[in-house]
């Protein structure tokens, strides 16, 4: 049940006005129950002085694009009354005649535009108005009933407007009904939405929430929980089996819907999810349609559905169903898209937004982990709006063609060409081992700022930990997480593989570059020591290489590995037979991977650095002077020797490494494989040859 969240000493400490109205927008944003994340709008009418210093009333209305529950003051836009109150007398204003209008009614060109349903505010005689999308409402909205139900909970005090697509003739055919109704409190817009007023910021808060309460408190008195979508069908199972399946699945299923683009998934497996997945009426539920406009956008008309008894435990069958699932969305996407298409409209990826499964839950995909994410909220929202529909009569929703109307609404497609361009590595997730350390996190930094999702796995936790909350300050939410993972532990390397997939969907690109360094002369070096070397930079490199290969080969979009070597890779170093041995062996498997990999589409290049004393754990632990002692040296003349012996007189930082990496992880380079870049400044006796 919404709640008030008005604060009354908060509120009268904001400046009259602009910023009252930015408070109250956060407030009805903040609770997705009541307004859905990017949808709703708010306005407020006043008068402001002009550049000729004249008095002009003028109305503040939300800006397309921005977010109730964040926005500020800046994100509203401000237009001449003047100018947009008088298109109520005409009779018709088709979007494309409307939106250049309200450009030149703006008072500030540097303004955002002005959202599509700004003449909905315009045209009713309220300082203050709320366009929101309740659950509790839009559950009324898309009941077959759904207008006697209004009866009963608000009587006369209601205006409903049957569904009409946004833009002028919805804003004026609910301005008509106001004014038709000298009773009316409220609109309701069929499979939309609700509409309200009041004289002051908090007067239009209060009637927002309050007529919502009515609506729930309502809709509670009808639901029935032990037959709420015709009751269960599927008892739930084990969340740790439920976590396993999804974990082993969601690689294959973003392959098969990553054929145009690749997309990012997330998984869910929340108790409304599991309550509906797993309910008689899901299957017949799911193929009625979007519950409004605002998550048709994100969702798109339909989710897939895969008809799956978790009872069985057979994961064989469901990823048979996942994939004549996935082909038959495609198929009927394909067909909606040319029973309904215009001329000059392209077709979107015919990918799913949302996939329910019984007894796993939800996976939703998108460009981005916030983009998955926000479809499978909507969904959420989509649910809310069954259970009380379902509750009070049959759910309905918009058509076919309404459906696409939307989904391919030229405003809409035009929003999409204001998206910058994606980056390199957009859709795309890496694995970078040893990311705590300093090639690793540079290399992880650098994948981030080119749009990649990231994981970092380290055996120092907290330090991968710190990286990652770093980045995400910086970049947003979960583009970066961290897990433990001993390279060496063949247990520890599969379930951070499984956390990946849970987390991201799969994995695209995988740094081989944890390590360590040891040196003593060759009839000094021990058996530990010679096993440490070859557990973790040769078997610890198999370990995640094998673990990535058959995630890539599930996927089937290819993929990419990047081994980090070193110059001793093809170069004997004196004193550190054991480093160099195992740094060769490490560079052979690479080849042997991309010898096997290339029919799959999976390419392995190295790259060999050369003492990237830079932020590392390496070069700050004993190897620093064991290497200096090597060469006959103090410890603190290391990075001149280093300096001096390469040709180009340099030294090498962990940028320089990152910038490789990226280059063979990039499109870049996708017709080399089984390739080695040496990054050393120039060392002779490492040419290789």
């Amino acid at each position: 049940m919404p709640k008030s969240l008005w604060n009354q000493e908060k509120a009268q400490a904001l400046t009259p006005g602009l910023d009252e109205l930015a408070y109250r927008s956060n407030l009805l944003g903040t609770d997705r129950a009541v307004c859905n994340w990017g949808g709703g709008n708010t306005s407020m009418k006043t008068t402001i002085t002009d550049f000729r210093g004249r008095e002009v009333e003028v109305m503040w209305v939300k800006g397309s694009g921005s977010d109730l529950g964040t926005m500020q003051a800046k994100h509203f836009t401000a237009l001449r009354m003047d100018d947009v109150r008088p298109l109520f007398e005409r009779d018709v204003m088709p979007d494309e005649e409307m939106v250049p209008y309200l450009v030149n009614s703006m008072v500030d060109g540097k303004h955002p535009r002005a959202s599509i349903e700004t003449l909905l505010h315009a045209f009713l005689p309220y300082k203050h108005v709320d366009h929101t999308h309740p659950d509790a409402i839009i559950s009324i909205c898309c009941a077959d009933n759904g207008k006697a139900v209004a009866d009963k909970i608000y009587g006369n005090r209601y205006v409903w407007v049957p569904y009409i697509r946004p833009g002028f003739t919805l804003s004026k055919m609910i301005a008509e009904g106001v004014r038709n109704n000298p009773n009316a409190e409220l609109v309701l817009m069929e499979k939309h939405g609700l509409v309200t007023w009041g004289e002051t910021s908090k007067e239009a808060y209060d009637k927002t929430i309050a007529i919502i309460q009515e609506a729930e408190s309502y809709i509670e008195t009808q639901v029935n929980e032990a037959t709420l979508f015709g009751g269960t069908k599927y008892s739930e199972i084990a969340e740790d089996v439920r976590k396993e399946i999804a974990s082993q699945i969601m690689p294959v299923l973003r392959g098969a819907v990553s054929k145009q683009k690749k997309m990012i998934l997330t998984h869910d497996d929340s108790a409304d999810v599991l309550q509906f997945v797993n309910s008689a009426n899901a299957t017949k539920l799911t193929s009625v349609g979007a519950a409004c406009p605002d998550h048709l956008v994100h969702t798109k008309m339909l989710p897939l559905f895969i008809d799956w008894d978790p009872q069985t435990n057979d994961v064989d069958a469901l990823l048979e169903k996942i994939q004549a699932g996935i082909t038959q969305f495609e198929t009927e996407y394909k067909a909606y898209f040319e029973a309904n298409k215009t001329e000059g409209d392209v077709m979107f990826e015919a990918a799913p937004r949302v996939i329910l499964i019984p007894g796993i839950g939800m996976i939703n995909t998108g460009k981005s982990w916030t983009m998955s994410q926000l479809s499978g909220a909507l969904y959420h929202r989509a649910i809310a709006v069954m259970r009380g529909a379902t509750a009070l009569g049959e759910f309905v929703s918009l058509s076919a063609n309404e459906s696409y109307n939307v989904e391919y609404w030229p405003l809409e497609l035009y929003k999409l060409t204001l998206a910058p361009a994606e980056a390199e590595f957009s859709r795309k997730i890496a694995f970078v081992t040893g990311g705590a350390g300093g090639i690793g996190s540079v290399t992880t930094r650098t994948l981030v700022s080119q749009g990649a999702h990231v994981v970092i796995a380290d055996l120092n936790l907290e330090g991968a930990e710190k990286v990652a909350q770093e980045i995400n300050a910086q970049y947003g939410e979960n583009r970066v997480i961290a897990v433990k993972m001993d390279v060496t532990s063949e247990e520890a390397v599969i379930a951070a593989f499984k956390a990946t997939a849970l987390a991201y969907g799969g994995v695209d690109i995988v740094v081989n570059n944890a390590g360590l360094a040891t040196s003593s002369p060759f009839d000094k070096t021990s058996l530990k020591e010679w096993n440490l070397n070859m557990n973790v930079l040769s078997t610890g490199y198999f370990l995640v290489a094998r673990e990535a290969f058959i995630v890539m080969k599930k996927q089937a979009i290819g993929g990419n590995m990047v081994f980090v070597g070193s110059k001793n890779s093809v170069y004997a170093g004196k004193n550190a037979s054991a480093y160099s041995t195992a740094k060769a062996a490490e560079i052979h498997l690479a080849r042997c991977i991309a010898a096997e990999g290339g029919e799959f589409g999976i390419r392995v290049n190295s790259v060999l650095p050369d003492a990237i004393l830079q932020g590392s754990a390496i070069w700050n632990s004993g190897w620093r002077n064991e290497r200096a002692a090597a060469y006959g040296i103090a410890p603190d003349q290391l990075e001149e020797y280093y300096r001096k012996r390469t040709t180009l007189l340099v030294n090498i930082f962990p940028q320089d490494i990152a910038d490789a990496i990226t280059y063979f992880a990039s499109s870049k380079s996708e017709k080399t494989t089984g390739c080695m870049l040496t990054v050393d400044g120039g060392v002779p006796a490492a040419f290789t040859r």
